[in-house]
C-alpha cells in the first residue's frame, strides 16, 4: 500500500525491512511516489467472509478477486494528492466494470465483522518548501484547532516567496484539504458509475465507507519532534475532512514502527488519533494475520483487519 507525495520532502528516517510486511506497507521507497501498490487479494475468489482483499492503482487493467468477503480500494494512485486512474471510470478505463470502486461495493459477499466496501486514502505532510521548490497545495490561509494558518516568507531557487506557515496550523488545514477532496473524487467516481446503469448502485457519500489513512514512512513526512507534531495536525485535519463530509468511521494502517516514528506516539487521549481502528501488515499467511489480531494496537484502539502478503495482497477481519 505505498504511497510518497508527488511533492515529497523526503523519506523519514530509515526504511528498515520488516519479515513479513505486505506491499502496502514497505515498499520500496516513493516520496507520493507512484510505486504505492497496496495491492488487495491472493484469497479472493470464494474466500470466507472473514477474509478480503485490498487493491488500488496497481491492479488498473488487471482482474480483480471474485468473490472475497470484503473489498478495500486505494482511492489515490499513490499520491495524497492524486486519483486513482481506475478508482471510478476515467478516459483511460471507461467502463464501470474496470473501477475498483464498483468491485468493492458489487463483488464482496459480506460478512458481520467487515462492511463489503471500505477505502483507504494516501496520507503526507511535505511541508511549504521542498527544494528550493513551493508546494503548490499548501495552504496559505485557515481557521484550525491549532489557530490560523498564515502566510509567512520562505527562500526558494528563485529568491524569496510568501507561503502558506510551516506550522501545525497549516498542516492541519493541508490534511483537511486533501480529505475533502478525496470525498469529492469518491462522489464523482460514484456518480459516473451510476450514470451507466450499473446493476449496483453505488453509493457516492463518505457516510457509506469506513475509511483507512494509510500511513507509512515511505511516504513524505516532516521530521524532528516539531516535525512530528506537524503530522499529527496533518493527519487529524484528515480525519475532521472526512467526518466533516459525513465519515463516521476513520482508522489507520500502519504498524507501531512507522507510526511511531511519523506520528510520536499515540498514548494520550488527547487529539482526535487517539483509539482510532488499526489495520495492521506483516504477515505472509492468513494464519499469521489471524495471529496479529492480537497485536498491540499502535494507536491505543483496537485491531480490527490485519493483512498477510500476496500478489494483490489479502485481509483478515479480527
Amino acid at each position: 500500500m505505498r504511497a510518497l507525495s508527488r511533492n515529497g520532502r523526503g523519506v523519514i528516517g530509515i526504511i528498515i525491512p520488516i519479515v513479513g510486511v505486505g506491499s502496502l506497507a514497505l515498499a520500496a521507497p516513493s516520496a507520493f511516489a507512484a510505486n504505492a501498490h497496496h495491492g488487495g487479494g491472493g484469497a479472493g475468489g470464494g474466500g470466507s467472509a472473514a477474509t478480503g482483499n485490498d487493491i488500488s492503482y496497481p491492479q488498473c487493467g488487471s482482474s480483480f478477486p471474485a468473490s472475497p468477503g470484503f473489498g478495500i480500494v486505494g482511492l489515490n494512485d499513490g499520491r495524497a494528492n492524486d486519483l486513482n486512474p481506475c478508482f471510478g471510470p476515467s478516459s483511460s478505463y471507461g467502463s464501470y466494470t474496470q473501477s475498483e470502486l464498483y468491485w468493492a461495493v458489487a463483488a464482496p459477499t459480506g460478512g458481520p465483522l467487515q462492511p463489503k466496501a471500505s477505502l483507504y486514502v494516501n496520507t503526507g505532510d511535505p511541508g511549504n518548501v521542498y527544494n528550493g521548490t513551493l508546494i503548490g497545495d499548501w495552504p496559505t490561509s485557515g481557521s484550525t484547532p491549532y489557530g490560523s494558518c498564515s502566510t509567512t516568507t520562505v527562500t526558494t531557487s528563485s529568491g524569496s516567496a510568501t507561503a502558506g506557515a510551516n506550522s501545525p496550523g497549516c498542516a492541519w488545514q493541508y490534511g483537511y484539504n486533501t480529505a475533502v477532496q478525496d470525498a469529492s473524487w469518491l462522489s464523482g467516481a460514484a456518480s459516473a458509475i451510476d450514470h451507466q446503469n450499473a446493476p449496483v448502485y453505488v453509493p457516492g457519500t463518505a457516510a457509506s465507507y469506513p475509511w483507512w489513512l494509510d500511513v507509512e514512512t515511505a511516504n513524505t513526512w516532516q521530521t524532528g519532534t516539531n516535525g512530528q507534531q506537524m503530522n499529527v495536525a496533518d493527519l487529524q485535519g484528515m480525519i475532521a475532512g472526512l467526518q466533516q463530509a459525513g465519515a463516521s468511521t476513520v482508522g489507520a494502517y500502519s504498524t507501531s514502527f512507522q507510526w511511531g516514528q511519523i506520528t510520536g506516539g499515540t498514548n494520550s487521549s488527547s487529539g482526535s488519533l487517539y483509539k482510532i481502528p488499526d489495520w495492521i501488515p506483516g504477515a505472509r499467511t492468513l494464519s499469521g494475520a489471524k495471529s496479529n489480531c492480537a497485536t498491540t494496537p499502535f494507536t491505543g484502539g483496537a485491531v480490527t483487519v490485519t493483512q498477510w502478503s500476496g500478489r494483490p495482497d489479502n485481509d483478515y477481519a479480527c
